[in-house]
């Protein structure tokens, strides 16, 4: 090795200087609760009948009754009372059963034939039925625009 090159990695190298003094402390973490609910808009406990819809990798179309727990303007978790062979990001419809339906309880974006993607897939314990979490295809403004419309106009 030259001494032009041992200058070189000895000018290079950065030391570090200590004070004998103690770290820092880490700001405390935000709570798990805080981390874990980051929705943009709230949920509602609505428990309602409603059916799916879909059509399974052969094509075939498939029917499946389920009752709503919760309901945003985004999504709605659904739970079935029989095991259901529904893949994640399947598309789905959603609809309301017309025996239990308050107008009140739903949102605009919910009325009628809804399109929906699986996004989350609970399995069935001894504890808990299985649960689809669906996220709608509806952008909820858009919906509730025409719904404004067709009433002002009516």
């Amino acid at each position: 090795m030259s001494e032009s090159t041992a200058l070189t990695l000895e000018t290079t190298v950065k030391h570090i200087w200590t004070d004998g003094k103690p770290p820092k402390q880490a700001e405390p973490k935000p709570s798990k609760q805080a981390d874990s609910d980051k929705r943009t808009t709230g949920r509602r406990d609505v428990v309602l009948p409603a059916r799916l819809t879909w059509k399974d990798q052969r094509g075939a179309t498939r029917f499946a009754t389920v009752v709503t727990r919760n309901i945003s303007d985004f999504g709605v978790y659904v739970e079935s009372l029989s095991p259901l062979s529904i893949p994640l990001y399947r598309l789905v419809q959603l609809q309301f059963e017309r025996d239990g339906r308050p107008g009140d309880a739903l949102p605009c974006a919910l009325q009628g034939r809804v399109l929906s993607a699986v996004y989350r897939v609970t399995p069935p314990s001894s504890s808990q039925k299985q649960g689809l979490a669906l996220r709608l295809m509806v952008d909820p403004r858009r919906a509730a625009a025409v719904v404004e419309d067709a009433r002002a106009t009516a």
